[in-house]
């Protein structure tokens, strides 16, 4: 079923806390707050955007590191202190002329079940709670910040058959086009 859904997919949106990091949130002294992103992560987004994926944040805290990564990553889409997420999803659907059922939201609590019931294919990460993971298609083998948004866009890019291609690009020498 998931397979059918991920096909559809144009946007894949991600929360942050517990989904691109691990859930834990740093502060130190004079208001520093830090986060660790995992590199599949990051180039699992690269891919998916080189595929044609438009790749999109919304998550319900404010962090300079998001911002920072979503610039690093070249994300479009990075909307931060959002309380209902649903309301950036509009917006995003607007700008990009879509429908929801070719969004796909991968999320871990329960302030994502609201944008998880709007979007066509359901995502949750393996530490995800059990309301989230109750009511989605696909729960992925990895916890967040340890690579569950790469294993989400594998996935995807796979039913949409871009996997391969993607794959054998890295086979080939620089001389014969491939990747450096």
């Amino acid at each position: 079923m998931e397979q059918e859904k991920a096909k559809k997919v144009k946007l894949f949106i991600t929360d942050v806390d517990g989904v691109l990091t691990n859930g834990q949130i740093i502060l130190g002294t004079q208001h520093q707050e830090w986060k660790a992103f995992h590199a599949q992560d990051g180039l699992g987004i690269a891919l998916a955007q080189k595929a044609g994926l438009t790749v999109a944040i919304i998550t319900g805290r404010y962090s300079e590191a998001v911002e920072r990564r979503g610039q690093e990553l070249g994300l479009k889409f990075v909307y931060q202190k959002i309380k209902d997420k649903r309301e950036a999803l509009e917006g995003i659907l607007q700008t990009l002329n879509l429908a929801k059922d070719q969004v796909a939201y991968l999320g871990d609590d329960l302030n994502d079940l609201p944008i998880l019931e709007e979007v066509g294919l359901k995502l949750a990460v393996a530490n995800a709670v059990p309301e989230v993971k109750a009511r989605v298609d696909y729960v992925t083998e990895k916890e967040g910040g340890q690579g569950a948004v790469r294993e989400a866009l594998t996935l995807i890019l796979q039913a949409q058959g871009k996997w391969d291609q993607i794959v054998a690009a890295y086979l080939k020498r620089p001389e014969e086009g491939g990747r450096q």
